[in-house]
């Protein structure tokens, strides 16, 4: 599978960007062992949301069997926004990138007549949703993330007023002016570091510099920080706070290798997928990643309610789930960062009773001496925690252990 899609996904280097899109509208591309196709849907005017998720109202961009792979082109908002002046072109030569190492699919959004509300609306650019054949309410989809590659070699790391982790404290300069608008963006007074990468052997790195010009390297490793489901609701669904469809999770465990599972709550479940990003630490202090447009790859699974594959007893999900080869992965969502990790605990707890015959006290004992809580956000209105179970403490549970001694 992961070779079939090389052309259209796999690694590369700077110099073979940037990645324009594939095609103008949704549907089938031939690729390289895959009889089939693949399904692809690119960021335009007509398959994009901008500030607001999906909802029950909302038609589907491409209507796709179970199973399907799927490679979405997305688009950052970073460098289109209002206070970077609506105009990636102008933003991102400024910091001295070539005009035509710059996507076709962000100048056309930015450059149009598409309202977007700064204040008001979330900043992201949401793209899909894609109809998954046959899903209903209580059924589950399984989404595996084959790939995530970027499409450019730059992105950027911004903190605006009144948000982040230290509101009223970051930015370190004047509050936004009255008069700030997309012409005069400097009167908004956020902060936005242009970040570049860098490929050393197999691992990114995003690239800043010290106050002497001097570089600072970190490990660029790149998600898809808004992964989810249509709501139940007929009303606007900012994009910023996550939910239990899913949405703005902004957790970095959920790269390529994951297997996320996303309880259905309309017809279709109308899968999405937005915020790209190319490396973010745990809390995302500042308030975005390192936000940079990329191409990811997912197959989508349906899991019928009740099929044994939905990590539940009830063979349903209230919650969002997820998994890699390492670990387990339950995550907690609410305002407050304390119930937040509360409702993490909460949902390992249910996880490691239900699915692995664990007494509650006993697993609130293993939860607290050999799983991780990680602060996954908290900067997304809705906070984020996650806890990393082992799945190798469970070898003798799972049968793995067995198996590995028979063979």
């Amino acid at each position: 599978m992961f070779c079939g899609l090389l052309l259209i996904a796999g690694p590369l280097t700077a110099q073979e960007m940037p990645l324009q899109p594939l095609a103008d509208k949704p549907g089938r591309l031939a690729a390289p062992g895959l009889p089939e196709g693949v399904y692809y849907v690119p960021s335009t005017l007509d398959t994009i949301k901008w500030g607001y998720l999906p909802n029950a109202t909302t038609k589907p961009v491409l209507t796709v069997p179970s199973g399907a792979t799927i490679v979405f082109d997305t688009v950052s908002h970073e460098g289109i926004l209002e206070d970077q002046g609506r105009d990636p072109v102008k933003f991102f030569t400024s910091h001295g990138v070539p005009e035509n190492m710059i996507l076709d699919d962000a100048r056309r959004i930015a450059s149009s007549k598409l309202p977007h509300d700064f204040q008001k609306d979330g900043p992201h650019i949401v793209t899909g949703p894609v109809e998954i054949q046959g899903a209903e309410p209580g059924d589950v989809l399984k989404v595996e993330v084959l790939s995530v590659v970027p499409r450019v070699p730059y992105g950027v790391i911004s903190n605006r007023h009144g948000k982040g982790a230290l509101p009223g404290e970051f930015p370190e300069n004047t509050s936004p002016g009255e008069d700030a608008t997309p012409e005069f963006p400097d009167r908004y007074g956020n902060v936005s570091v242009f970040t570049p990468i860098r490929k050393q052997g197999d691992q990114w790195y995003g690239v800043i510099k010290n106050q002497d010009g001097k570089e600072i390297t970190f490990p660029a490793n790149p998600f898809m920080g808004l992964m989810g489901v249509a709501a139940a609701t007929d009303q606007p669904v900012n994009s910023i706070p996550p939910d239990v469809f899913g949405g703005n999770i902004d957790v970095n465990e959920f790269g390529p290798g994951v297997t996320l599972y996303l309880p259905v709550f309309v017809r279709g479940a109308m899968f999405y997928t937005g915020d790209p990003h190319m490396a973010q630490g745990d809390g995302e202090v500042a308030l975005t990643a390192l936000e940079h447009s990329q191409r990811p790859t997912f197959r989508i699974t349906l899991l019928k309610q009740g099929d044994p594959e939905i990590p539940s007893a009830s063979g349903t999900l209230k919650k969002l789930f997820a998994e890699t080869e390492e670990y387990w992965i339950p995550v907690g969502l609410n305002p407050d960062l304390d119930l937040a990790t509360q409702d993490s605990i909460r949902e390992a707890l249910r996880f490691l009773t239900e699915r692995l015959g664990m007494d509650r006290a006993v697993a609130y004992a293993y939860l607290s001496a050999a799983s991780d809580v990680q602060i996954s956000q908290v900067v997304d209105r809705t906070k984020g925690t996650n806890i990393l179970i082992r799945k190798s403490d469970f070898k003798e549970v799972t049968g793995e252990e067995k198996s590995a001694r028979t063979e």
